[in-house]
């Protein structure tokens, strides 16, 4: 499906542009955040068209609001089709969430009751991205931390359903799936086991913080902050059981550690 290689990737920040420029590090590919690079030039550009010379990318969005109740930012799919158009990524993928109302837009991911009406919506909106950006696109899990009473069916039926009416493909985010697990109490192997496994072309990987609910029960929070925990390790085994040899990146956004730190040395193997 995919036509980056079944390896790991990183996402490409600012900080690490040198390192990779002077060192060219065995890596897979990278992954970059379509709105910080919406701009029309500037040094952003010069060093993405650098790296994409000699790497592969997959261009990941966060601010297309799938799960919003109005219709799609237009402006917004014009300029990431734009983006895309000029650096043909290989791999596009956008989050099972919403972040805007009317003229409101949020600095967060936020939730989905799973219901009929929604399921609606979010196709028609998978349809017109794909429309526009004449590209299929992946679909992320997301990671909550409330869920709607109103939702009449569960998370990974609605996403199945979802990738049987538009044709979209998916993106499993192993770390999502255990912050859901603990924060809402489900079994995060039955998850991954009736997970559409066949349709899936990226996964993500990525750190969490741990805090305390108002009843003392654990809170887990994707912050993307940290290094990989242990059980989610465990469970992205579990996944690569069920999907093969998949392209698979590893997220580190927030306390970016420096390029020596986040590179995997080449003698360690991948687990």
């Amino acid at each position: 499906m995919s036509p980056i290689p079944a390896r790991a990737g990183v996402g490409l920040k600012p900080e690490h542009y040198r390192d990779i420029l002077e060192a060219a590090p065995d890596l897979g590919w990278f992954e970059i955040h379509a709105e910080n690079y919406m701009g029309e030039g500037g040094p952003p550009h010069a060093y993405l068209t650098a790296v994409r010379e000699r790497y592969p990318l997959s261009l990941h969005g966060v601010g297309l609001s799938i799960g919003g109740a109005g219709p799609l930012d237009r402006a917004h799919l014009a300029r990431l089709r734009a983006l895309a158009d000029r650096y043909q990524p290989a791999l596009f993928s956008e989050h099972l969430a919403w972040s805007s109302h009317e003229t409101v837009y949020l600095n967060d991911l936020l939730p989905l009751p799973y219901t009929e009406e929604t399921l609606e919506r979010v196709c028609a909106h998978v349809d017109e991205v794909q429309e526009t950006l004449q590209r299929p696109m992946l679909l992320e899990n997301p990671s909550t931390y409330v869920a709607f009473a109103e939702t009449s069916m569960n998370e990974v039926d609605f996403l199945r359903e979802i990738v049987r009416r538009t044709g979209c493909g998916l993106l499993l985010d192993v770390n999502n799936v255990f912050v859901q697990a603990t924060n809402h109490g489900f079994d995060a192997i039955d998850y991954l086991d009736s997970f559409p496994a066949e349709h899936v072309g990226e996964i993500h990987l990525g750190g969490h913080a741990e805090d305390e609910d108002d009843d003392g029960s654990a809170l887990l929070i994707d912050d993307h902050g940290r290094a990989v925990a242990d059980p989610v390790w465990a469970l992205y085994a579990h996944a690569l059981a069920r999907t093969g040899p998949t392209p698979t990146l590893i997220e580190w956004d927030n306390d970016v550690p420096s390029w020596s730190a986040l590179m995997p040395r080449p003698s360690a193997p991948m687990r």
